[in-house]
């Protein structure tokens, strides 16, 4: 078997997928905010400290439609599976809770 064989994949469905080490460690967020255009989502994962009224983006993604609900079915599958193992996931504070929707680039002087 030539080198160049060795390195592919056995089905031709399978993708590599590399995992770079400094994104490895991954990245805390307690806040997620999702908004949508016709051709995209963006989901923006924010990190929120007690005592600071500021948060910050810690990472924005942005998929298609496609991807945003194969995403939504796999975190509902995701989720199940984890409550069956663990328990039921106890949700904080009241459900619609508003989100200050203050952020964006600092426009103070």
């Amino acid at each position: 078997m030539s080198d160049q064989n060795k390195n592919q994949p056995n089905n031709p469905n399978q993708i590599n997928i590399e995992l770079p080490e400094e994104v490895a460690g991954g990245t805390y967020s307690n806040l997620s905010i999702i908004t949508h255009s016709p051709s995209e989502f963006i989901v923006d994962f924010i990190q929120l400290m007690p005592g600071v009224p500021k948060g910050k983006v810690q990472s924005r993604i942005i998929m298609t439609p496609d991807n945003a609900k194969k995403l939504m079915k796999a975190m509902v599958e995701n989720v199940q599976k984890y409550e069956s193992q663990h328990g039921t996931i106890k949700e904080h504070g009241p459900q619609g809770t508003p989100i200050p929707m203050n952020f964006g680039p600092n426009t103070e002087a």
